[in-house]
């Protein structure tokens, strides 16, 4: 059922929302969250098609805020709220509103979003574009337990890698640490086998990609080795080799699909490894709406060496080593978690059984990229 609203409030469409509920023969509020969804026309289709398949997996009230600001002074003057609420059909088990903010309006969404979250449910929102520099002081980020941001759709995804580390807050993540947690998976697997001990690593994946950025600095965060970022082709990302006294663990993915991974003394395997789509990403996230530390570890080790290699964009060749003192300040230690592997979350112990006298703490991890097109966005992992 769909119902249109123009010039309208925040109370109209709470009461169109319950007359939609009775319509469909489903008056009680079966959702267990509100995701807000921060978009423009241009998008919003895209980010609503991935957030109603989330919602099979969990029954969420969507609210896809949509700013209108207008280009004239008088646009630029008005105030107007139109909306839809969409409940039913493509919808599943939850509910839909789309607020179009017209005006000055657009300036202030957490006004209108407020009163139309679910109550006594957590609030989880997601910027599919272009989102605030800091998530957690946005005016909407306030109001939620889970921000979600997306590094890939920006220009410059290894700057602003460098930027959500500077402003990270608890409960920020990134789809483009969401797109390796298969990597990290398999990875935290293969070393759960009985290998010797490990020297360096190798991560491949095309330029500028932050997934590929984010996996070298996981490995090199926890391993406390060497690890050289490489491009390549892609899709993607393509490898990783580990090496060890005993030889190489590779991971190796060239079609973007299917995966052969090959450890000494042991026969090659295949892993699928499909490149998933935003609906199965969003879902991953709406699993767990704790801080996710192991992400914070990762985004936040060699931002310093991160930031320097955004800045020379222009360099054919950009070498920066990742070392334990861009993590942070002196004394700043981190202690491996304990258990095993958690719905695909790969957990510490395995990785951090390399550490020993051979790879101090303050051991390095080689970016090199080529030059940046234009304009390009980086490809997913």
């Amino acid at each position: 059922m769909n119902i249109d609203l123009t010039d309208t409030t925040s109370s109209q469409i709470n009461a169109a929302l319950v007359k939609a509920r009775r319509a469909s023969g489903s008056p009680a509020v079966g959702m267990v969250l509100t995701l807000v969804i921060v978009t423009d026309e241009g998008n919003h289709y895209d980010a609503l098609k991935a957030a109603n398949e989330a919602s099979k997996e969990h029954p969420s009230r969507i609210l896809v805020v949509i700013k209108r600001p207008g280009r004239s002074p008088r646009d630029r003057k008005m105030a107007r709220l139109d909306a839809e609420v969409r409940v039913g059909g493509e919808t599943g088990t939850g509910e839909t509103v789309l607020l179009r903010l017209h005006g000055e309006l657009a300036n202030h969404a957490h006004s209108v979003v407020l009163p139309l979250l679910l109550p006594d449910a957590p609030v989880v929102v997601w910027w599919p574009e272009d989102a605030p520099d800091h998530p957690s002081e946005d005016l909407l980020g306030r109001l939620a337990a889970r921000r979600i941001t997306d590094a890939q759709a920006t220009e410059d995804p290894v700057a602003t890698l460098g930027l959500r580390a500077a402003t990270y807050t608890p409960g920020d993540t990134d789809l483009a640490w969401t797109r390796i947690t298969p990597w990290r998976s398999v990875l935290a697997a293969a070393l759960d086998q009985k290998h010797s001990a490990i020297r360096s690593a190798v991560v491949e994946g095309e330029a500028y990609n932050p997934s590929s950025e984010l996996l070298a600095l996981w490995l090199a965060e926890r391993l406390g080795v060497p690890v050289e970022r490489q491009v390549s082709d892609g899709p993607g990302l393509t490898a990783v080799r580990l090496e060890t006294e005993d030889g190489t663990i590779c991971l190796d993915r060239a079609d973007g699909s299917l995966a052969e991974l090959a450890m000494p003394g042991q026969p090659d395997r295949h892993v699928a490894l499909h490149r998933r789509e935003t609906a199965e990403l969003i879902a991953e996230e709406l699993r767990r709406l704790d801080p996710d530390e192991t992400y914070a570890s990762a985004v936040k080790f060699g931002v310093a060496s991160l930031r320097r290699s955004a800045d020379a964009p222009d360099k054919e060749s950009a070498e920066t080593a990742l070392t334990a003192d861009d993590a942070g300040p002196a004394g700043d230690t981190r202690q491996p978690s304990d258990g095993a592997a958690a719905a695909g979350e790969p957990q510490d112990g395995p990785a951090d059984a390399e550490r020993d006298g051979s790879a101090p703490k303050g051991s390095s991890a080689k970016r090199s990229a080529g030059r940046k097109p234009a304009g390009r966005k980086a490809g997913a992992a």
